[in-house]
């Protein structure tokens, strides 16, 4: 970094103090120094010259510049150049002195001057001093400076400090204000002090001819102002201040003043302590004055000696305001005056006062410390007066005591007579319980830590054994009468410490200095009780600040003492022992078993009976002592009977045993325990022994009581009785699992069980009676166990058969029964199940008790208890574990492990937590105890035995790895780990063999440790990939199936993981699954009735896509032979198959093809009509069409169904049509009819209901939502399932696509047009139907279909079906509304087809022919007259006899047609108007329906020649005005005799034929029409009238009244007199009436 940059960067530094923020104040302060140590001239300057550019800088800104210079200085004060240094005083003098008011960054740019003053001490002092004149009162911190640059630089201030003194001496009168009094007295301190200091130093002082005369004139004219002027302010701090000086300051004055000013000086500073709460610097003051009168040799203490006294102790131990204790301030008083501080000390002692004595004990250990000299004489008198302290009880005192025991033990105070009761005091105070000083603050008593009474001894014994040389005589062997008394148990681990380092600088002295003189020392323990007792407190190594090791150590120095043959043996042994407790890497059985081993070759080692007799009995002699001591006790039983095993004196045996026998505490479990520990190991050497004492003990009187119904006293009570038997059964126990099994197998059932049960089972009155005694009952489970274990390791002794193993399985079945299975209160079930546990091993011989596991059920119930019931809880379960391992044991195959998860499996699954838990993890240990004893079997056959249970069992436990607890998701992986190894073991594979894909499951386990179930599941589907990867493929269909149970679990989380790992699977392996997707998908099914969860729902959708997606077909298949209707279940799983567009468009293909390839219906002959049949639905492509509806109903399904919207709506269109009037079969009509009865069908299952349904589905699916509803609005869905109107419905439907789905149509109309040559009627009636209604609109011809779906019409008029032709014409002539402008372009096609459809002989109705002519009428508006004009005669010959049908729509038809082809007769005029003659009388009979008639006659009109006719026509048979057919039929008449009297015979004879019409208002009209004629006609045409013809017609009534008619009109008859209709009943202007 360059300089530049350096500086700059300072800069920013310095400019960014202004921040508030005191974090970064301190950063910005860090960040100067750590730049000045790079360049600290560089960086001192730029503070320099920012200060000066800045000086109006905030003083706490200032501050920090300051702080840094001054650390910067510090640090680098040895290499700072001289022009650097007087840079920095001359910026510190001018910050210091700038304002005369005290600011902190004065104190900062003091603090710098003193920095630079360590090294340029003398460029300071030249700049300070310029600033120090005389007269004038200087600035507060020019006199600070001064007094710290004196202690800080003593060698180079001192030599100023004389002219300093006397410039500042005459300021001091001057001082008016206290803060400058304060700080003149804060410089005379230091200034005294840095004098002192240097006076000590003269051989290191540059100038050692200084004196302490020197200064000494001047340090009194000071102290003269002090105290006689400014010691009596009325400011504390200021009188503080002066005394603070004034210590010092007496060391310097001269001898002769300080000894006149001595007699007001004291009492003087005496008198501030009424004054000053806060007492330290007064007491500092007078101790340091008094200590100087001491040097001087005055006289006047002795006056001031009980004024002294009497002030200075009550101050004594009283805290100060900074928390520290006061030490006593005495010690020159009592080197000058022993006695009469004594005299007034010891007094002191038995006051009341705590405080007192406390400092009473605190000065005369300081006296005894400072003054050893004056008080050597006064030993035995300090001594006796300790006599009460010792009996103090409180803590601050017993401290005190044992710092002056402490201090008298360095001055030899404890060698004289008196001394052990001191010591004695001190171990006392170490053998203090760590509890009893942990009192509540504020009680006057000591804390608990390192001020303890108890550490504070701890440590004060150890420095005096090993410091004080002096003491070791006092403490050898003294201490050692410390180590057996039991009162003195916590103080064993300081006292053997001791003792081993007194005991080593004793070796040190010489070969045998180490040996105990007992004849020196009668109160010395034996070597039997120190070895006793030091073996005992050892069993428990890490009590008492680790007391086992120290234990161990002394007694390893103490060796040579207990005896000399253990010197090689404890040399090599204890330091392993030792070794052991250090690393704590034994548990305490074990470290018990080492430390009686050690003690077994101790023995061996000693190897002298007399002094083994001597050691066993010293053991039974301290047994009493250990009653509060349970576990050391215990383990001093079982020394006892390690050292009886190696007695040979029998004798001494028997008596040690009845005497244990006799006294031991049989209500104390821990002695029970003990006892019988005893009698077992004693059994190894003394099996005979034993068991007769254990007899006789039952024979002795102890057992004697009264068992009469009536007694009232008894010799002992029932309940102590009771613990005997149960100390006797268990020494039983013991006596089998120690004793050597060759001998002791003979006697377990002969005698060892005879003796338990005679115990166990009272007799009353003759009948035996189970005891209630827990205890009993527990000793006996725990005896059955032990001896059952001495029979499972004494198997290899020969083939022993235990007859009773089935009775006592049996006995501890029950108690396993009798414990509630709520709650764990006692040990009684976990203790049976580990007896169970060697019963039921597998052993060489004898029967087989086996304990049913349903028996030990109740312990997956218990729920964990707090405290000790987690213990035993947790040994209870471990037991159980045991337990059903020693099961498995015995059947150690495939099999065995089913059995045992039958019993299991349903506590995996409990709904309880707690249950699972217990359960999962029993599992886990079972299946990794069958990991590790598997030895894979080969049968006869030499092939391994399959593990034929693995899929099985991997579906118990791999759902649960998402349980709701964290436990129970690690113990399912640890399950699913073993289950996999197990198998690649029967696979072949060694079992060390390491499994990568399997070794990953360890890994997954950290990711179950968190309750995410998003984790949670990925992990369960990586579990799931690996379980894939390595089940067997004959496994796997069972894996499914019984991961299918799962999905039924109570706990939501692990049926979601089975559905995760069934899909997981699938996806992985079920390509090899065709056969059994059928099954499967079977079992998914049923799973969706059993299990109502959405989950269940989702995940089963999903796994049925996963089969498709590799076994399309067989799912297909599989749904399709569902029943119908599909419930709900069976509806979901369609649905699935939506989900994929690419599997979903193969599905609805697969679909499409089965409705296709069968038949729609069959016909079935219907007998109860008669020779009738009906048609009735076939299965298939009805399943197939309630699938499509099913699978297309699904959203997701949209984008396949817009991939195959044409063949989806060709298929459904045509299933439509095929479906029309299909019937149900009856077996499926009955179970629709069932269904909803029971709950109502979402829709019905009618064929035709059922694909109408299915078409709109797909059309909305398909994006036509608008033609769905334009068909709906319009009756187009309803008009498609009617027989008779279905092909108007398709009309409805077509419409509506070319509206709204006009793109899709080519490839519709490419589908459709292959069916045009179905053999189904109703397929051709439909497309043609459909192709019809598309002709209607223009859409087609946008297209560039028009051609393709004409040239199809055109082809169908040789269609055998009536409607099809019929629809063909009518699609033919939509052409005229969908593509006028396409007429004229195939006019002539279109024109033979409607002349070959008029001509059609196959149509009996004419429906054929009249539709040829509604569709020609239509064509003709767009056509010319030459289109036409070839035919147009022929047309209108052929469709002149529909005119009389003309009440039916083909009449009218023709009717229109005929009006339309009038345009096209201009050319052959003439041979038109003979056809419409023809046709006159037809049209004007017809005028009852004026709307058709009246268009033709209207047509007709100007072709006719008459204009007057014409007008009438045009004028009167318009749509909108009524007509009076009468007055109509007179003028008409009337024109036409006027224009054509030659046409009367022939209109006459046309109207005779409608004489005998079938509609009346026809013959009624026909004769007045004839009557009008004949009428108007003028007489020279009168002779063509045939009046027989016209009398043959009047046999009719109606016609007869009109003949009337025509003859009397003459006479003023009016038509409607003789019943003829009136056509409307108003008149318009120029009707004919008013013509006529």
């Amino acid at each position: 970094m360059t300089r530049l940059s350096r500086s700059g960067l300072a800069t920013t530094l310095m400019d960014a103090t202004t921040d508030k923020d005191p974090l970064v104040q301190e950063q910005i302060y860090n960040a100067l120094c750590y730049l000045g140590e790079s360049e600290p001239e560089e960086i001192l300057h730029s503070c320099d010259e920012y200060l000066r550019q800045h000086d109006k800088l905030a003083y706490p800104h200032r501050v920090i510049i300051l702080k840094a210079m001054e650390t910067v200085v510090r640090n680098n004060i040895a290499s700072l150049d001289k022009s650097t240094a007087k840079v920095v005083i001359f910026l510190a003098s001018s910050e210091m002195t700038k304002s005369k008011v005290i600011r902190d960054w004065q104190q900062a740019a003091s603090s710098v001057l003193v920095a630079v003053g360590q090294r340029f001490i003398n460029k300071v002092m030249e700049e300070v001093l310029t600033k120090f004149q005389p007269g004038i009162l200087p600035h507060y911190f020019i006199v600070q400076t001064f007094a710290n640059l004196s202690v800080s630089n003593v060698f180079g201030m001192v030599p100023f400090l004389n002219s300093i003194l006397g410039t500042m001496l005459p300021m001091l009168g001057m001082a008016k204000q206290d803060h400058m009094k304060s700080v003149f007295c804060y410089a005379l301190q230091h200034f005294s002090e840095s004098i002192q200091e240097y006076l000590a130093n003269l051989d290191k002082a540059p100038d050692p001819t200084v004196r302490k005369d020197t200064f000494s004139n001047e340090i009194f004219s000071a102290y003269e102002v002090l105290f006689n002027s400014w010691l009596q302010h009325r400011e504390a701090k200021l009188r503080l201040a002066v005394v603070e000086a004034m210590g010092p300051m007496s060391y310097l004055m001269p001898s002769e003043k300080l000894e006149e000013q001595l007699p007001k000086l004291i009492p003087g500073i005496l008198a501030l302590y009424k004054k000053h709460a806060e007492a330290f610097y007064i007491s500092k003051s007078l101790c340091q004055i008094l200590e100087a009168s001491v040097n001087i040799g005055s006289r006047s203490l002795d006056v001031q000696l009980d004024a002294l006294l009497g002030t200075l102790h009550p101050q004594v131990g009283v805290p100060w305001g900074c928390g520290v204790g006061r030490e006593p301030l005495c010690p020159p008083a009592a080197c000058s005056f022993p006695d009469r501080v004594l005299a007034f000390l010891l007094p002191k002692l038995e006051s009341s006062n705590e405080r007192t004595r406390v400092g009473t004990l605190l000065i005369m250990r300081q006296i005894i410390n400072s003054a050893p000299s004056q008080m050597e004489i006064k030993k035995p008198f300090i001594l006796s007066s300790m006599k009460l302290p010792l009996q103090d009880s409180n803590d601050k005192v017993k401290r005190a005591v044992v710092q002056v025991i402490s201090a008298m033990a360095h001055h030899g105070y404890l060698e004289q007579p008196g001394g052990e009761a001191m010591m004695e005091y001190l171990v006392r105070q170490c053998a203090l319980p760590s509890e009893a000083v942990r009192v509540p603050r504020g009680a006057g008593q000591a804390g608990a830590g390192s001020d303890s009474v108890q550490s504070i001894s701890v440590n004060t014994l150890f420095l005096l054994s090993t410091t004080v040389d002096r003491m070791n005589n006092v403490l050898w062997p003294y201490l050692l009468e410390f180590v057996t008394p039991i009162q003195f148990t916590n103080a064993l681990t300081p006292l053997c410490k001791s003792l081993m380092y007194l005991a080593m600088k004793k070796q040190e002295e010489g070969e045998n200095a180490s040996l105990i003189r007992y004849d020196l020392n009668g109160n010395l323990p034996s070597p039997y009780a120190l070895t006793t007792r030091l073996l005992v407190v050892s069993s428990q190594p890490y009590a008492g600040d680790c007391r086992g090791a120290a234990a161990l150590r002394l007694l390893s120095v103490l060796q040579y003492s207990v005896h000399p043959a253990l010197e090689q043996l404890w040399s090599k042994r204890v330091p392993s022992l030792v070794e052991h407790i250090e690393e704590k890497c034994l548990c305490q059985k074990e470290w018990e078993e080492k430390l009686l081993l050690f003690l077994q070759e101790t023995l061996a080692a000693v190897s002298d009976n007399t002094w083994i007799c001597h050691f066993v009995t010293e053991m039974c002699r301290q047994l009493n002592c250990y009653n509060g001591f349970p576990l050391e006790k215990n383990f001093l039983y079982k020394c006892i009977g390690t050292t009886l095993g190696a007695c040979v004196s029998k004798d001494l045996v028997q008596k040690q045993l009845q005497e244990l026998l006799e006294t031991a505490r049989y209500h104390e479990e821990a002695e029970r325990e003990g006892l019988a520990s005893c009698f077992g190991i004693c059994a190894i050497n003394h099996l005979e022994e034993t068991l007769a004492k254990l007899e006789d003990f039952v024979r002795s009187d102890v057992f004697k009581k009264s068992v009469g119904l009536f007694s009232i006293f008894k010799d002992r009570s029932d309940n102590e009785v009771e613990k005997i038997k149960s100390t006797l059964i268990l020494c039983y126990g013991f006596v089998a699992v120690h004793a050597p099994k060759e001998l002791v197998l003979s006697r377990i059932e002969a005698d060892i069980l005879k003796n338990i049960f005679q115990y166990f089972n009272t007799k009353v009155l003759g009948i035996k009676v189970e005891t209630k005694d827990l205890t009993l009952k527990l000793c006996l489970i725990r005896s059955i166990c032990m001896i059952s274990q001495a029979i499972y390791d004494g198997g290899k002794c020969g083939d022993f058969v235990f007859s009773r193993k089935a009775e006592l399985v049996a006995q501890m079945v029950e108690f396993i029964k009798a414990e509630p299975l709520d709650a764990m209160r006692t040990p009684v079930r976990q203790r049976a199940m580990v007896t169970c546990t060697y019963l039921v091993y597998p052993s060489s011989g004898g029967s087989r008790g086996r304990a049913p596991p349903r028996s030990l059920a109740p312990c997956s119930r218990l729920p964990r208890g707090p405290g000790g019931r987690a213990i035993l809880y947790g040994d209870t379960l471990s037991a159980l574990k045991d337990l059903l391992k020693s099961l498995l044991q015995r059947n150690l195959t495939p099999h065995g492990l089913q059995d045992m998860f039958a019993h299991l499996g349903p506590w995996i699954k409990s709904n309880k937590e707690q249950e699972r838990q217990r359960a999962v993890e029993i599992s886990a240990a079972l299946l990794d105890f069958y990991l590790g004893k598997l030895n894979v079997s080969v049968s006869g056959r030499g092939t391994v035995v399959p593990f034929y249970n693995l899929g099985v069992l991997i579906a118990l436990f791999s759902p649960r790895c998402s349980d709701s607890l964290a436990s129970v998701r690690q113990h399912a992986v640890d399950c699913v780990y073993c289950l996999l190894y197990i198998q690649l073991c029967y696979e072949g594979f060694a079992r060390d063999h390491t499994d990568e894909m399997v070794e990953g499951l360890k890994a997954l386990k950290k990711g179950l440790e968190e309750p995410d179930f998003t984790v949670l599941f990925h992990t369960c589907h990586n579990i799931a990939m690996v379980v894939g990867k390595r089940v067997p493929p004959d496994q796997l269909m069972s894996l499914l199936l019984a991961m299918f149970e799962g999905l039924a679990d109570p706990d939501k989380n692990c049926s979601r993981a089975a559905t995760v790992m069934i899909n997981s699977l699938l996806k992985e392996r079920g390509s090899v699954l065709q056969e059994k997707v059928p099954d499967i998908m079977s079992i998914i099914h049923s799973k969706l009735q059993e299990v109502d969860e959405e989950h269940i729902r989702k995940a089963a959708q999903q796994t049925v896509y996963i089969l498709a997606s590799q076994h399309k077909s067989v799912v297909v298949s599989s749904l399709l032979g569902s029943a119908l209707p599909f419930d709900s279940h069976t509806c979901a799983m369609w649905r699935s198959l939506a989900a994929e567009p690419t599997l979903t468009s193969q599905i609805l293909e697969q679909l499409l093809e089965k409705v296709n390839r069968d038949v729609p219906y069959k016909e079935s002959k219907c007998f109860l009509l008669g020779s009738g049949s009906e048609r009735i639905a076939t299965p298939l492509p009805l399943a197939a069409t309630c699938a499509l509806y099913e699978i297309m109903s699904a959203p997701e399904s949209g984008a396949a169904v817009l991939g195959l919207y044409a063949p989806l709506f060709v298929t459904l269109l045509l299933r439509v049509s095929c479906t029309v009037g299909v019937q149900l079969p009856k077996s499926l009509q009955s179970r629709e009819r069932r269904s909803s009865s029971l709950s109502p069908a979402p829709r019905s299952l009618h064929p035709c209901s059922c694909a109408v349904e299915t078409l709109k589905v797909m059309l909305a699916r398909g994006g036509s939502e608008a033609v769905t509803k334009a068909v709906g609005s319009a009756g187009g869905w309803d008009l498609m399932a009617s027989p008779e109107r279905h092909h108007d419905g398709i009309a409805v439907l077509a419409g509506a696509m070319a509206r709204h789905a006009g793109p899709r149509l080519p490839l519709i109309v490419k589908n459709l047009v292959p069916t045009l040559s179905s053999v189904f009627d109703s397929q051709r009636i439909t497309t043609t139907a459909f192709f019809a209604e598309l002709l209607n609109s223009n859409v087609v011809n946008d297209l560039m279909l028009l051609e393709t779906v004409m040239d199809n019409m055109t082809g169908r008029q040789k269609d055998p079906c009536l409607l099809v032709r019929m629809l063909a014409l009518r699609g033919l002539g939509n052409i005229s509304s969908g593509s006028p402008e396409k007429v004229r372009k195939h006019g002539a096609k279109l024109l033979a087809s409607m002349v070959n459809g008029m001509d059609d002989k196959d149509d009996p109705h004419n429906l054929v022919a009249l539709e040829a002519m509604s569709s020609l009428s239509k064509l003709l508006d767009h056509l010319e007259e030459r289109d036409i004009q070839s035919m147009l005669l022929h047309i209108a010959i052929r469709i002149r006899p529909f005119f009389d049908s003309v009440r039916e729509p083909g009449g009218r038809s023709s009717i229109v047609l005929f009006g339309n082809l009038t345009k096209f007769s201009e050319e052959d005029c003439e041979a038109f108007f003979e056809q419409i003659l023809n046709g006159l009388v037809t049209l004007l009979l017809h005028l009852q329906d004026p709307k058709h008639q009246g268009f033709a006659l209207r047509m007709c009109g100007p072709n006719m020649g008459c204009e007057g006719l014409c007008d009438m026509f045009l004028n009167h048979l318009r749509e909108d005005r009524s007509l009076h057919y009468g007055e109509f039929m007179n003028n008409v008449c009337k024109h036409l005799m006027q224009s054509y009297p030659e046409m009367l015979n022939r209109l006459i004879s046309t109207n005779l034929f409608y004489f005998k019409s079938n509609w009346v208002d026809i013959r009624a009209a026909a004769p007045m029409f004839i009557g009008f004629l004949v009428l108007h006609v003028d007489e020279d045409h009168c002779q063509q009238v045939d009046l027989d013809q016209l009398i043959s017609g009047e046999s009719v009534p109606t016609a007869r009244a009109a003949g009337e008619l025509g003859l009397g009109v003459g006479a003023g008859a009016q038509p409607r007199d003789f019943g003829l209709p009136r056509l409307g009943t108003c008149r318009a202007p120029g009707s004919c009436s008013a013509r006529g």
